[in-house]
């Protein structure tokens, strides 16, 4: 099941930026998508451990990284505000290009993006962002499976995405829009296990 639309409007930036903090929200092709609850504990781990392993891995990097809430405006630079139909808050992402960084986040496409999958928002995640982050241009897209304790990877080549790489959370997995980077599983610890009602 998808993310709720917020409404039945076509909306732009020029729109989101007078909408009321609450409930957050996602643009995708001028329709509003109500963002989901707050993540679980789980889901921020794996943001955290990623966000950290990707500061040290590009230190002395112009690259920067970036965790959600932040907005990203995936438009041409020269668009105006009511011409841009599509900001997202990815889980986390980098960022190379100094020049797309301003006071209101990003403007243009990230190098690299991952989302950490939730039941709520996994449809959202793998269908309509996957479609946005692939016409924007973002060089490589991950999405985190913690329960099934896999990630999907798409790549931008020709400016499509390829077949997606699946892979286990084991090991070391390097980021190819990264040279040098690469995310190491083994050093994300568990949650402790939760106990089942009898």
């Amino acid at each position: 099941m998808g993310l709720a639309r917020r409404d039945s409007s076509r909306c732009t930036y020029a729109d989101y930026l007078i909408w009321p903090d609450e409930p957050r929200c996602e643009l995708v092709d001028g329709i509003a998508y109500a963002m989901a609850l707050a993540p679980s504990p789980e889901h921020q781990g794996f943001v955290v451990h990623l966000s950290y392993q990707l500061v040290r891995a590009l230190e002395g990097t112009p690259c920067r990284v970036f965790v959600a809430p932040l907005d990203v405006r995936l438009a041409d630079p020269q668009a105006g505000d009511d011409a841009v139909d599509t900001v997202v808050q990815p889980d986390l992402l980098v960022v190379c290009d100094a020049s797309k960084i301003d006071e209101r986040g990003v403007r243009g496409a990230p190098d690299w993006i991952a989302e950490v999958l939730s039941p709520a928002t996994a449809s959202h995640d793998q269908i309509i962002k996957l479609s946005a982050y692939e016409r924007a241009g973002v060089r490589e897209y991950w999405l985190v499976h913690p329960g099934d304790r896999i990630v999907t990877v798409y790549r931008l080549a020709g400016g499509r995405y390829g077949r997606a790489a699946i892979h286990e959370l084991s090991g070391a997995l390097p980021i190819d829009a990264l040279p040098g980077a690469s995310i190491d599983w083994d050093r994300i610890p568990p949650l402790p296990s939760r106990g089942r009602a009898a």
